[in-house]
This record gives C-alpha cells, sequence and structure tokens, in this order.
C-alpha cells in the first residue's frame, strides 16, 4: 500500500473487476485515481527501496494522471472504494460529484466500499434531511481512535455520529468490517484487506 500526500489530492478510487470463473484469487482489480485539479501528478509518501519500483512503473501507467471527480459517470464502472484517507473529511464528506455517483451507485445496487475516514465520503449522499444510507448498519473511525488526533476538536464531523444522527446503526471493533446489502464498510486501515476481499467477492457474485 502507497500513501498519497495530503491536500488537494483525492484517493477515492472506483474499481472494476475482471474475474475468471468467480474466483476471487484470480480477479483483477483494475483502479482508476480521481484528482480535483485535472492533469496533476500523482505524489507518494514513504516510498523506500522496496517501494519505489512499483511507483515507477505507476508513473507510466495512463491512468496515472488523474481525471476530475466531476468528470466520472458512474455508470461507467462497476464497483466503487474509498480507502482510508484523511483528506475526504475535508474533501469528499461535502463533493456534489461524489454525492452524484453514489446515487447511482445505490440506485442500481453496486458495490460500494469504504474503509476508514473513508467513510466519512458517504456522508456526502443527502438529500434535503435525508441520507441514502439511512437503514444501513455501517463502521468507520470511533470516537475512541478520533480523539487521539492531535486536530480532533477540529474535525468538520465525526462518522460515528453522522451515522448515528442520520438512521444508520453503527458499530466498531478493533478490526471490523460490515457488510449490509451492497454496501461494505471498514472501521479503519487495518480492516482495509478484509474490506477490500469482501468487496472483490460481492463483485465476482454480480
Amino acid at each position: 500500500t502507497h500513501a498519497l500526500k495530503t491536500g488537494s489530492y483525492l484517493t477515492d478510487r472506483i474499481i472494476s473487476k475482471g474475474a475468471k470463473n468467480n474466483a476471487a484469487t484470480h480477479s483483477v482489480v483494475y483502479y482508476f485515481m480521481f484528482h480535483l485539479n485535472e492533469g496533476k501528478p500523482i505524489d507518494f509518501t514513504g516510498v523506500d527501496e522496496s517501494t519505489a519500483r512499483w511507483v515507477q512503473d505507476f508513473n507510466v501507467k495512463p491512468y496515472a494522471t488523474p481525471a476530475k471527480l466531476e468528470s466520472i459517470d458512474g455508470a461507467r464502472y462497476q464497483a466503487l472504494l474509498i480507502p482510508d484517507c484523511p483528506g475526504a473529511l475535508n474533501d469528499l464528506a461535502h463533493s456534489g460529484s461524489l454525492h452524484r455517483i453514489l446515487t447511482h451507485f445505490v440506485s442500481h445496487k453496486k458495490p460500494v466500499c469504504a474503509v476508514g475516514q473513508g467513510v466519512s465520503a458517504l456522508c456526502c449522499a443527502t438529500e434535503g434531511q435525508s441520507w441514502i444510507f439511512s437503514g444501513y448498519s455501517l463502521t468507520g473511525p470511533s470516537v475512541f481512535e478520533l480523539v487521539r488526533r492531535p486536530d480532533f476538536a477540529n474535525l468538520p464531523l465525526v462518522v460515528e455520529d453522522f451515522v448515528k444522527d442520520s438512521g444508520g446503526s453503527y458499530t466498531e471493533d478493533a478490526v471490523h468490517v460490515v457488510i449490509d446489502r451492497h454496501l461494505i464498510t471498514g472501521q479503519n486501515m487495518q480492516s482495509t484487506s478484509l474490506a477490500v476481499n469482501n468487496l472483490i467477492l460481492l463483485c465476482g457474485a454480480k
């Protein structure tokens, strides 16, 4: 896993999966990254000798140059994955473009997976006083986890509180994934592998 630098970078990923005979272990996940400003290169952090080759190979791929989130047509994609990303609280939690994409995915019952801080991106999908995930069971960073952050007092929203106030059901644990219909949520970064594996299985079942 390679981390993106914070700032205006969006770390949401829309993925489509190609699988043979629904065998998740042999599946290929193609991912595309989107950015607020089209054409700017992706800047990775934590690159060392063991990961430099991966980053170098990635940078020559045609999808290494991000597209604008506003230009994305959800109908072209089979699944949506929003990984753990601190910037989601600021960039995605109130994004009209992501709201449009999520509305399409929910209406067509396409798989949606959000992990850790990425779960806050789901908060953008409100219609008036109604949240499109009202009635769903999900998880995300707990208050206990967030309160350890030095910027806790300045967070624009707390996922646990938002979910409970908006009609959702929230649960938590150390490593925790909740699956409710076509929505998969992981509580924290440690839950990423389990959440994504379930997303792949859900895509293969469609």
